[in-house]
């Protein structure tokens, strides 16, 4: 039985969400503080034109300013120094650092990367929860429907088809990419969209 009916209804509509091993279950029992805060951010997100119509650079308007939303309230982007040991040999076990991370939960922003990293995030959420040091692992990224909206910017070139949108995460969520790590997904959709040019 999914729990992605825990999921407020607002946010249901104003993102595709999908749920993966009763994440939102997990996180309002296990983790209710860092849950809230995710209900907060999103609720208040909007999508703004001015942000889509800057120039791009490494980062994001968009990304840098939700990942600012939980800077803002505790969260940090973190590394984790993770090996295995076998008898008297130590094995490194690198893994990605997560956008924001608080308490036992990980949050990636994906908004315009190649698709091949959400295989990343999913990997390292599978392998952080299977080294007991999240519950959950949340990705935040875009629908696909957004496409239109920057079609009609003159910026859909800077947005293909193998970036990162909700299109693509869902068969890698569906296939097993995260392993056992519970992993609840949003997708920003046009609804959230603000024209403030």
């Amino acid at each position: 039985m999914s729990t992605i009916h825990l999921v407020p209804q607002n946010l249901r509509d104003m993102y595709h969400v999908k749920e993966w091993r009763n994440a939102t279950g997990i996180l309002q029992t296990a983790c209710p503080d860092e849950w809230a805060e995710i209900i907060d951010i999103l609720t208040n997100f909007r999508l703004l034109k001015s942000e889509i119509l800057a120039p791009g650079g490494r980062k994001s308007l968009i990304a840098s300013r939700i990942d600012e939303q939980f800077y803002g309230l505790g969260w940090q982007e973190k590394s984790f120094d993770t090996a295995i040991s076998v008898d008297d040999h130590e094995y490194q076990t690198p893994t990605h650092s997560v956008d924001c991370f608080k308490g036992r939960v990980g949050v990636e922003v994906e908004w315009n990367n190649k698709d091949p990293f959400y295989d990343r995030d999913l990997n390292n959420f599978r392998l952080l929860f299977d080294l007991r040091v999240i519950d959950v692992g949340i990705i935040i990224t875009r629908s696909t429907e957004l496409q239109q909206i920057f079609k009609d910017l003159g910026k859909g070139s800077s947005y293909g088809s193998s970036t990162t949108h909700h299109e693509k995460l869902w068969p890698r969520l569906e296939g097993g990419g995260g392993g056992g790590c519970p992993i609840l997904t949003f997708a920003i959709r046009p609804a959230l969209y603000v024209d403030n040019a």
